[in-house]
This record gives C-alpha cells, sequence and structure tokens, in this order.
C-alpha cells in the first residue's frame, strides 16, 4: 500500500459517514495527517434552497456552521479510536463534491476517503452522488468505503 502523507474524509455526522472516518483514522494511523471536512451551507434563504436541491431528503444534515462543530468533534474521536494520532478538522462552506475537492487540492492531499453513501441510489444513477462525483473528479487516489 502506497504511504499517504495526507489524508482527506468527509463526514456529514451520519452513521454511514463516520464508518468511512474510522477506515481513514485506521489507514492514517500514525503515519499520515488526517483531516476530516463537514461542508455545509450558511443559512439564509438561497442557500437553504441550494443545500434541499443539493441534498435532496439529506437537505436537513448540515445547515448553517454551528452543527458542524458537533459533528467534527464526533468524527475526531472516531478516527482517534481507529488508530489517528495526528487531526485535524475544518468545516468547509459549499456543497460537499466541491468543498472537499477544493480542501483536497488545498491540503495537497493524496488520498481522500469517503462512504458509498447515495452511490447506488436512483437518484444517485441518475444525478450523481458525493462518491462517484469526487472519484471521477478528484486529484489523488479516491477510497470509496463501503459503509452502507
Amino acid at each position: 500500500m502506497a504511504d499517504y502523507k495526507t489524508v482527506v474524509v468527509g463526514t456529514d455526522g451520519s452513521e454511514s459517514s463516520l464508518h468511512a472516518v474510522a477506515r481513514a483514522g485506521a489507514i492514517a494511523g500514525d503515519k499520515s495527517n488526517l483531516l476530516i471536512a463537514c461542508a455545509y451551507f450558511p443559512n439564509d434563504d438561497r442557500a437553504t434552497e441550494a443545500a434541499a436541491d443539493a441534498l435532496g431528503d439529506d437537505a436537513y444534515q448540515v445547515m448553517g456552521s454551528s452543527p458542524t462543530e458537533e459533528i467534527l468533534r464526533t468524527a475526531k474521536e472516531r478516527a482517534k479510536a481507529a488508530g489517528a494520532t495526528v487531526v485535524d478538522t475544518r468545516s468547509v462552506k459549499g456543497a460537499p463534491v466541491e468543498a472537499l475537492l477544493q480542501l483536497v487540492s488545498d491540503a495537497d492531499a493524496d488520498l481522500l476517503v469517503v462512504g458509498n453513501k447515495g452511490l447506488n441510489s436512483l437518484a444517485g444513477r441518475l444525478l450523481g452522488s458525493v462518491p462517484s462525483d469526487v472519484a471521477r473528479k478528484a486529484s489523488c487516489d479516491v477510497l470509496i468505503v463501503h459503509t452502507t
């Protein structure tokens, strides 16, 4: 397995995404930096509409920056329990795919970890999903963890 210097993982606080965080933590261990990201939409009417369009039934998940603090705290605990020693967290404004890809670029990450939630759904097949979109667009290795 390649040695990864920086691993990025996305979470929305769901149990599925926290499973991906744990896997990323195990991969990072004590040899890699782990960066846990939570994308959010600011609380305003246009953003709420954009979130509903982008997230569909999951639009309730991350609206405004306040929920991200608790989500990231929980995710950091999961990652450390799985073996990660150097863990940083970031809340990133915007849609999940764009936020993760920008963070990968900014952090010069060499691995992006996401869960497979939405990958095999009808909406995911027709409209795209976070795992399929990042796998197509990422400039680094992508690990899609079977979480559902």
